[in-house]
């Protein structure tokens, strides 16, 4: 029988425009400014001191070997493990996998996962040019299924999202509804990148990035960091932290099928099939079904992806999410309450932040410290992060008490 994991503790900093934000003293905001202010806040949220945790995971995607010790040094330097994740833009969760997995299987009691970024203004670029990109094979065969143009990403869920509607006649407006769903909801979230709220109209008539894709659908560049403090069910008994503890209920980690490529379609490059796999394995290790869950965040780095969510994750059947979104399925007063926090799309992407920022927002969910974004009644909510390249996490939580 593998362990129970619980998340006694969380904190982010506020995600912010590169470059935008300094310290008091002038300086640069650095990366291990914004570790401490996360991991911090995390373990004081615990209510426990750094020399407890056994074991750290840290997350970031740009930066220099080791970068994760120089982070967690802020907190601490006790000689403990510290392991340093890459995983592109699930880079997050996948540290919050790994600190889960430790206390799954008996390794420790008490973990940490954080996750930073300090970017660069502008599209995501790569840093090595002198050996193979890891998305050669993807971007090869979506070159020769799709329009090219670039930058890649927004590309390669624009061609998803063209696809939609040309396979179920999807409309441009649905696209947007996602982005004016997810503007208006961080109106209410204060670490949101942008607090903006637009009209429809507004979204419609935003430059075009790539159709469907307009520039308020899709996610910026940001500096941020999250953190997370796991433990064990033996742990949380022992320091009573039982009333503010959510359970992991179900987590999955899924990587590129074979079905990515010889299924040459825009949406499998993306990640569907993962995505699909990893939902499936998270419901039957929970015990849970879509509808058992009231909140939901989900990776929504363009809005083209939040829609083809709604169908991998099942929350409705292949070729039904613009039913979903005309009929205001995903927002308060419908079933769920997708991306509360307002998503990466106005929250921000700070890559390897983005997985535990969406475990803080859940956790403050469960726990009813939502403030003006709280959703009623949350019993289980349900967190979707993927990577290209790649990598799928979902994770589902419940209060501890059930």
């Amino acid at each position: 029988m593998a362990n129970k994991v619980f998340v006694i503790g969380v904190g982010m900093t506020k995600f912010e425009k590169p470059g935008r934000r300094t310290n008091e003293d002038g300086s640069a905001w650095d990366y291990p400014d914004m570790a401490r202010e996360s991991g911090t806040k995390a373990l004081a949220d615990a209510g426990i001191d750094y020399r407890e945790v056994e074991q750290a995971f840290v997350g970031y995607v740009y930066g220099e070997s080791t970068s994760g010790q120089r982070a967690v040094y802020e907190l601490g330097m006790t000689g403990i493990p510290v392991v340093n994740v890459n995983n592109n833009c699930s880079t997050g969760s996948t540290a919050l996998y790994l600190a889960a997995q430790a206390i799954r299987g008996g390794l420790a009691e008490c973990t940490l996962a954080l996750g930073f970024e300090k970017m660069q203004p502008g599209s995501l670029g790569s840093t090595y040019d002198d050996r193979e990109q890891p998305m050669m094979r993807h971007i090869d065969l979506l070159a020769e299924i799709s329009e090219v143009k670039l930058p890649p990403a927004s590309w390669m869920f624009g061609a998803a999202g063209r696809e939609h509607m040309q396979t179920y006649g999807t409309t441009l407006e649905h696209f947007a509804k996602i982005g004016y769903k997810n503007h208006r909801h961080s109106v209410n979230n204060p670490y949101a990148q942008f607090q903006d709220e637009y009209s429809l109209g507004d979204i419609l008539d935003a430059p075009m990035i790539y159709e469907p894709l307009t520039k308020l659908q899709c996610s910026p560049t940001s500096d941020g960091s999250g953190a997370a403090i796991l433990a064990s069910e033996s742990f949380v008994d022992r320091h009573g932290l039982a009333g503010q503890a959510v359970e992991i209920v179900g987590q999955a980690m899924t990587t590129d099928f074979e079905s990515s490529l010889t299924a040459r379609t825009c949406a499998a490059l993306i990640g569907y099939d993962m995505n699909v796999a990893a939902a499936r394995q998270v419901y039957a290790a929970s015990g849970l079904g879509p509808r058992d869950f009231q909140v939901i965040e989900l990776h929504d780095c363009f809005s083209a992806n939040e829609l083809l969510l709604y169908e991998a994750l099942g929350l409705c059947e292949r070729g039904e999410a613009a039913t979903l979104i005309d009929d205001n399925d995903t927002t308060y007063g419908g079933t769920w309450v997708v991306n509360p926090s307002g998503g990466l799309i106005s929250k921000g992407h700070p890559l390897g932040a983005t997985g535990l920022a969406q475990c803080a927002e859940l956790t403050w969910q469960l726990r009813g410290q939502a403030d003006h974004r709280q959703v009623d009644g949350v019993d289980a909510a349900l967190q979707h992060n993927i990577g290209l390249g790649g990598a799928a996490v979902i994770t589902a939580y419940q209060r501890a008490e059930r």
